[in-house]
């Protein structure tokens, strides 16, 4: 990290570390027990230790000045690494929960580890922890590749990475202490809400700022994805998050919304998060790395554009279909149906592209479990959208709504579509980044393909059918109208697909762990230059 900064951008950060530092101090200070006091030392501690780092090497000679024609590859690669680590925390987390399920006898006695608390834990560290991770480090090396220039400067990707890092961690930290906004996706405290509306604005501004520098005079698509994903998960989160702190020296706030009006701010963020931060940003991804990994070219660009104004524009709209049969008025749930069911066709356009794309290289795909990743993830964001927008007509959701089904709909897109792509990314990356032509044992990735695979069908398939079970018990009727099962009969039903979610999700976490295992094998032998190298278009860029 240090040996790239120049000296300027040392004391800079030098600067930061120490009002980070201060801080938490005043954090720790002013609250002085529960949860931002715990935060607090978080910080105090994250900012001496990063003080420490930038102050042993201030007075070390200025970097050479040709690492400015040169890639800056270093954010990239701890941003993968902490991808995987929060893969191990989310999944783990996720399979532990999964597992109470089925024995709920077995919760520990203490609160921390209960189901309420572990479960938000799971879907931040997941969502936010490993999918953004790894969006925020594929970015970095997409945008510097795409344009042909270095990041605008050293010091804002490392400010961004570990104060987003931090972000995270303070969120699953509060969950476990019981803290929450009661709310379905945001839920950190106040200050962690604004905390990361300044990293994200520097993520932005040195998105920006890169983009201006570019060598390419156009703009390649995935940065259109890119984008999108920054700018709009900005708006939702502000716009979401907006709360009034009960005192200074305490975690806990009112929130601005109240009522129907809550319930519909939160789906449009709820469901704008699926559409911004795990459909665009990974369509991004899905654009710049399956034409790397396959040679060929996007089967058609133009077909890309067009997808992406679709997504873009009805998305936004959609997120009211949560709310069939609630007190949000009838025409507001009939509008986000609809837009629901047309997003469909700029869905399909973009899992159609990216398949189409691989017309002529099937044969790689035979032989290459990295570029069969890529196109598992393809065909289930096809299913996903498919599936997201059959959920959203009425009748169907009276059917679906409130059961596993969804879990089960959900887990198809954040499973066979988003982990997808991202271990795809990773065997692309990790081997270039490292100074490698492959991966240091190939048969592990192909064991974990097969791991991801038969773990994500088992998981969803057994969803499918908990809730399509789930929602004919609850409305079956016996002769004299009364409900035929009651609600408990219901819950006994779902031991079996339980414990094979439980079993799903257990045999993806083992390819997981695979994958950071073989990832730490192929990292360790880095050689020199395998670092930032020269902006030019590389083989296979």
């Amino acid at each position: 990290m240090t040996a790239s900064l120049s000296v300027s951008e040392r004391r800079v950060g030098m600067f930061l570390s120490v009002l980070l530092a201060l801080m938490g101090l005043a954090m720790a200070a002013s609250a002085r027990h529960g949860v931002m006091s715990a935060h607090g030392f978080m910080a105090l501690g994250l900012g001496i230790a990063l003080a420490f780092l930038l102050g042993g090497a201030l007075y070390d000679p200025e970097p050479p000045a040709n690492r400015l024609q040169r890639y800056y590859d270093a954010p990239t690669r701890f941003g993968l690494v902490m991808t995987l680590i929060w893969a191990m925390i989310g999944m783990g987390i996720g399979v532990w929960v999964a597992a109470l399920l089925y024995w709920p006898e077995g919760t520990p006695p203490w609160p921390a580890t209960s189901f309420g608390r572990l479960r938000p834990v799971h879907t931040t560290g997941i969502i936010f922890g490993f999918g953004g991770n790894a969006l925020i480090a594929t970015s970095f090396h997409v945008l510097q590749r795409t344009s042909r220039a270095r990041l605008a400067d050293n010091l804002s990707p490392w400010v961004v990475l570990i104060g987003y890092n931090l972000f995270c961690a303070w969120a699953v930290t509060g969950y476990l202490m019981g803290s929450t906004q009661s709310k379905e996706y945001a839920e950190a405290e106040w200050y962690a809400d604004l905390w990361l509306v300044v990293i994200w604005v520097t993520y932005f501004v040195l998105y920006i700022r890169t983009l201006a520098r570019r060598n390419e005079p156009h703009i390649y698509v995935a940065n259109w994805y890119y984008l999108a994903f920054i700018l709009v998960v900005a708006m939702l989160h502000i716009v979401n998050n907006l709360a009034l702190p009960v005192r200074w020296t305490t975690a806990e706030s009112f929130p601005i919304w109240s009522g129907v009006q809550d319930a519909m701010v939160q789906w449009w963020y709820g469901h704008n998060a699926v559409a911004f931060f795990l459909t665009a940003g990974f369509l991004g991804m899905l654009y710049y790395f399956l034409p790397v990994r396959s040679g060929r070219p996007i089967w058609s660009y133009r077909l890309s554009i067009v997808s992406f104004w679709g997504i873009t524009f009805f998305y936004i709209w959609v997120g009211s279909h949560h709310l069939h049969y609630t007190a949000l008025p009838y025409w507001a749930q009939t509008l986000g149906m609809t837009f629901s069911v047309m997003l469909l066709v700029p869905s399909w356009a973009s899992a159609g592209n990216a398949i189409a794309t691989l017309n002529g290289a099937w044969h790689k795909v035979r032989d290459d479990a990295t570029l069969r990743f890529m196109f598992v993830a393809a065909v289930f964001y096809g299913l996903s959208t498919f599936e997201g927008s059959f959920l959203a007509i009425r009748p169907v959701n009276s059917l679906s709504h409130y059961t596993d089904w969804t879990v089960g709909h959900v887990h198809s897109g954040t499973l066979g579509w988003v982990a997808m792509i991202v271990f795809g990314a990773i065997y692309t990356l990790v081997p270039q980044l490292s100074g490698k032509t492959e991966m240091a044992s190939p048969r592990a990735v192909e064991w974990h393909f097969w791991l991801a695979v038969t773990g994500t069908l088992v998981y969803v398939i057994s969803m499918w059918n908990a809730g399509i079970t789930q929602g004919l018990m609850w409305r079956a009727y016996d002769e004299n109208g009364a409900l035929s099962y009651s609600f408990v009969q219901s819950v006994e039903a779902m031991a079996p697909y339980y414990l094979l979610r439980t079993i799903g999700g257990g045999l993806f976490l083992t390819g997981a762990v695979i994958c950071a295992w073989n990832c730490r094998a192929t990292m360790r032998g880095t050689t020199e230059d395998a670092t930032d190298r020269p902006l030019v278009a590389q083989p296979a860029e």
